[in-house]
């Protein structure tokens, strides 16, 4: 699998854990405020970093940290993701792996083989809004109702396989100020319900925006708490993370 970039050391990507990241590239969502736009757009650009060069990584950190977090772009796009994870097991690290949901047969696969430790999903916006926040009409035009509920049936699969999976795993939404709105997280309250872990986490900007001079801005304290609110209804454990 091709590494297009690795943080030596996290403390906040693997809860509880001691860790580094590894990112992919590509992505099948154009989520217009995403922060790794050189992944998503244009991963042939990015250097890549050799498969014995992160062997090495992982032979000098044994001992040093817990964990790798694999993130991209999405990880699940790739078809040896397999074989690099357990790769990463054998090494004796544990797995974290980011993830949009909308390949859940790969998910599946992957929570049957044991070669995840922790996932962390990104619920994009509540159902009725989904396809807007994902940016789909930037890869395919005018989005149809049969594309979206194509979408929608993966990704509720995919948070299905989560809250019967019994390992560690969290939902989190990122709030964007221009697309997200209240209805969203009565929506998304409803549907996540009896989950473990639902973070909210406030938009940032970067020059890494995806979408150039976007009208993008995060909410402000008051109103994410507000959100929470709405979550904390039928999510009760939810809560900020990063404010």
């Amino acid at each position: 699998m091709k590494i297009l970039g690795l943080q030596k050391l996290t403390l906040l990507d693997f809860p509880g854990r001691v860790a580094a990241i590894v990112f992919t590239g590509g992505c099948n969502f154009r989520c217009p405020f995403c922060q790794n736009s050189s992944l998503v757009l244009a991963p042939q650009t990015v250097p890549e970093i050799s498969e014995e060069e992160f062997r090495q990584f992982l032979r000098k950190r044994q001992g040093l940290l817990d964990g790798i977090c694999v993130t991209g772009g999405e990880p699940t796009l790739h078809a040896d993701l397999p074989e690099f994870l357990a790769s990463v097991k054998d090494a004796g690290y544990l797995v974290k792996l980011d993830t949009n949901g909308t390949h859940p047969d790969m998910l599946e696969s992957l929570l049957s083989d044991g070669l995840l430790d922790y996932v962390a999903m990104d619920i994009k916006a509540g159902p009725e809004n989904y396809a807007q926040v994902c940016g789909l009409e930037a890869l395919s035009g005018p989005t149809s109702s049969e594309t979206t509920k194509h979408l929608l049936s993966d990704v509720r699969r995919s948070v299905e396989l989560l809250l019967n999976s019994g390992i560690e795993y969290e939902f989190r939404t990122t709030v964007v100020k221009g697309l997200h709105s209240a209805r969203d997280f009565e929506e998304i309250a409803s549907w996540l319900s009896g989950c473990r872990a639902y973070f909210l986490q406030s938009f940032r900007d970067c020059p890494e925006v995806l979408l150039e001079n976007h009208p993008f801005s995060s909410f402000s304290e008051e109103e994410m708490r507000d959100f929470l609110t709405i979550i904390q209804r039928k999510i009760p454990q939810a809560s900020l993370r990063g404010l």
